[in-house]
């Protein structure tokens, strides 16, 4: 596991590294695709998890920078990924990696230009 130096540099970095590991778990299936592969599903739904922790760790002067995201449905959603996860659907997972991931790591990148980093998205 990376260490946690470079402040919350991190943190949008272990963002950014688990959106990749999404779109490369979600690949190129359909929804319905990606909803008969279990171990797809588990795997994405981790990422899912990691970004949602991660999103705590960055300030909130970093988050103001990007009113577009949805900031507080990020870190809520871990809990229900973790503590509800009955309620969560294949659909739901490929839809948030699908839909709203793309503007995280927009926003993600951009705030890694910012503090002098070189990301690749």
């Amino acid at each position: 596991m990376p260490s946690r130096e470079g402040g919350f540099a991190r943190y949008l970095l272990d963002i950014l590294e688990n959106i990749d590991a999404a779109y490369e778990f979600v690949g190129s299936l359909s929804a319905s695709e990606f909803s008969a592969e279990r171990m797809r599903i588990y795997a994405a739904t981790r990422a899912l998890e990691i970004i949602s922790e991660a999103s705590r760790h960055i300030p909130d002067e970093a988050k103001a920078r990007f009113l577009t995201i949805n900031w507080r449905a990020i870190k809520a959603a871990g809990n229900v990924y973790r503590h509800a996860y009955s309620a969560v659907s294949s659909e739901v997972i490929w839809e948030t990696i699908a839909s709203d991931l793309p503007l995280l790591a927009t926003a993600i990148s951009e705030e890694l230009r910012r503090l002098g980093y070189k990301p690749t998205f």
